[in-house]
């Protein structure tokens, strides 16, 4: 266990340190949204890219992968539906309930840290999660929400995949795919603009996440969240999701899908990351009930650090 916390300590501390330097006004509010701008736009693509471009295709779209993930998703997103409906809450509240449950921090902490954790062969797999997250989990929980007293499910699913469109991180993913494919090569400047953005990427992020965490627990909305609207979501983010992957990828190997050991591990492990970060801010945006997914994020966050850290020591007893 000391060589996984010798890992995983680093990366809790730095969004630690960001809870505590934003709760102590050492980093201000207003800097706040900068800096998630800086990570977003620049330094995470970058880090995207060049994980895209020394990944090959097959691994980036293995279709095996891409279709355990996304069942994987689609279950926790009916089961966390299905809960939050039952009770009590309206269907915008469930459908990012779900989304918050099924949508784990790949890109701000699960790329570098599985990277970090289990060596450049996970950038694929984990990656491949960011895809799905973004495209099918994302849009389909934002379709709901947005269905609620529309009635349009479909209106809101293309409006919701527009909005993953405009997002930079699987354009940058495409960019180094292509790359990869083309065998091609930035020209050196270039190529060490992209090394210093995406070196950045890692501290930055997780410094972010923490800064972000506390801002978005800091209104009184959060404090008033009962627990039965928090801890069953947190429970099916950090132990549900991670054991929905893992049985059924044993099941699809048993069925005969080629599904690599350490695939499968690195999916499992995203799957057993806290919750996004950002889930909070599209609740904001979209009318949810805030302070109750900012509160899920902040607790799947916070027991993330023993939660993914014995995920981590179980596949290396157990493999």
């Amino acid at each position: 266990m000391s060589a996984i916390f010798a890992v995983t300590l680093p990366f809790f501390a730095l969004v630690l340190g960001g809870y505590l330097a934003a709760r102590a006004r050492l980093l201000p509010e207003a800097a706040i949204p900068g800096l998630n701008a800086y990570v977003l736009f620049f330094a995470l693509p970058c880090l995207l890219f060049r994980f895209g471009a020394g990944t090959p295709l097959g691994q980036l779209l293995d279709p095996g992968w891409l279709a355990l993930y996304a069942t994987c998703a689609l279950l926790v997103v009916a089961v966390t539906v299905t809960v939050s409906l039952g009770a009590g809450l309206r269907l915008r509240d469930a459908a990012f309930g779900a989304l918050v449950a099924a949508f784990p921090n790949t890109g701000f902490m699960g790329v570098p840290l599985l990277v970090a954790l289990l060596g450049p062969q996970a950038a694929g797999p984990v990656i491949l999660t960011v895809l799905v997250d973004l495209f099918l989990t994302s849009s389909l929980c934002l379709a709901l929400a947005q269905s609620e007293g529309a009635g349009s499910l479909k209106a809101g699913l293309a409006k919701a995949v527009r909005g993953a469109l405009g997002n930079p991180l699987p354009w940058a993913i495409a960019l180094g795919a292509l790359v990869s494919v083309s065998q091609a090569a930035l020209p050196g400047p270039l190529a060490q603009i992209v090394r210093m953005l995406a070196d950045s990427a890692t501290p930055v992020a997780l410094f972010t996440i923490g800064a972000v965490l506390w801002r978005a627990n800091a209104g009184a909305d959060a404090a008033r969240t009962p627990w039965r609207h928090v801890v069953p979501v947190v429970t099916i983010k950090l132990l549900l999701h991670p054991a929905l992957v893992l049985a059924t990828g044993h099941l699809a190997s048993a069925a005969g899908l080629p599904l690599r050991g350490e695939a499968l591990q690195a999916l499992v492990l995203a799957a057993a990351l806290p919750s996004a970060s950002n889930v909070s801010l599209l609740a904001e945006r979209y009318g949810a009930d805030n302070g109750r997914i900012a509160r899920i994020v902040l607790y799947s966050t916070a027991a993330a650090f023993l939660s993914f850290s014995f995920a981590v020591a179980l596949f290396q007893r157990f493999g």
